[in-house]
């Protein structure tokens, strides 16, 4: 009997820190994520995300740049998001900046897309909140087929038509690994089945076996022929959403990640000296954080997907 493989990762926030009775600023902040990202990989996390917020006190605002610059400092670790809104991204520019980030890393970007929990970035970047189902759904088909298809011909209410568009640079064939963050709408979890995607379950409160019904939904969900699924090996989907696989990375071993679920715990430790903020620990096998409660969605409450 062989025991399962399971990983552990760091998602931050991009919170102000402080250091003693000083608060950094914000330079400083972004400056202390790289030294947190390159103290995760030298005690041999796997894992480190970051978040994606347009509020006082985060500088989590152009997650790919701080990634790339991430991934020049280190040399192993992936680097994902915790959560990147795919709604108010344009799914065209999301490619570019991943395709980029996947080469400057040499294959550890991946990502997590989801709807918010938070609505800032809408009016922000100007979008209707009306529109809020409308926009993940046409961004979420688009930003998919251009992971998988080489040349895209598509058109849409959301955004411009494209006709057989190629992109550069390209990622490898069938795209970088690809999860849907869902908070607790089965909408989001037959969405995520009908595309061949893994669920990153966001397991705010309360007790994970809540989520088991998600599991199994998106599991009867994915076992029907007219599921869409990856035209590559290369992205988590694997053969079936509740599976654990292991898969090689250039530059680095084999690792594994559940396909299913993905519960985060609470990892508030000081990991740069005196200079601290809270971090959302990622582990495969053990229950959520408390987060803070941001400005809600407003037809899903509490979700992210």
């Amino acid at each position: 009997m062989t025991a399962s493989t399971f990983e552990i990762g760091l998602n931050s926030f991009g919170e102000v820190a402080t250091d003693g009775d000083r608060t950094l600023d914000d330079a400083e902040v972004v400056r202390l994520l790289v030294e947190e990202a390159r103290l995760a990989e030298s005690s041999g996390i796997d894992v480190f995300s970051i978040g994606e917020h347009y509020r006082p006190g985060h500088v989590d605002s152009a997650v790919p740049v701080l990634l790339s610059a991430i991934a020049t400092a280190t040399e192993r670790i992936r680097l994902g998001t915790s959560v990147t809104v795919l709604s108010t991204n344009d799914p065209v520019r999301l490619y570019h900046a991943f395709s980029t980030l996947d080469a400057v890393s040499n294959g550890r970007a991946q990502l997590v897309l989801g709807r918010a929990s938070a609505t800032e970035s809408f009016p922000l970047f100007g979008y209707d909140l009306t529109a809020y189902e409308q926009l993940f759904e046409e961004k979420l088909d688009l930003f998919m087929r251009l992971q998988r298809e080489e040349k895209v011909t598509w058109s849409g209410a959301t955004r411009a038509p494209l006709v057989e568009q190629e992109l550069r640079p390209r990622m490898p064939p069938g795209g970088i690994p690809t999860w849907i963050g869902v908070g607790g709408s089965p909408d989001s979890v037959l969405r995520a089945a009908r595309y061949g995607l893994p669920l990153m379950l966001a397991v705010i409160g309360g007790r994970p076996q809540r989520f088991r019904g998600h599991v199994d939904l998106t599991t009867a969900r994915s076992s029907r022929p007219d599921t869409l699924r990856s035209r590559s090996d290369s992205t988590p989907s694997g053969s079936s959403p509740t599976a654990t696989k292991r898969r090689s990375r250039p530059g680095g071993g084999t690792g594994s990640r559940s396909s299913a679920n993905s519960p985060r715990s609470a990892d508030s430790t000081n990991r740069t000296g005196s200079a601290t903020r809270p971090s959302w620990s990622t582990a495969r096998s053990s229950s959520g954080p408390r987060r803070p409660s941001p400005a809600r969605s407003p037809s899903r409450p509490g979700t992210f997907a």
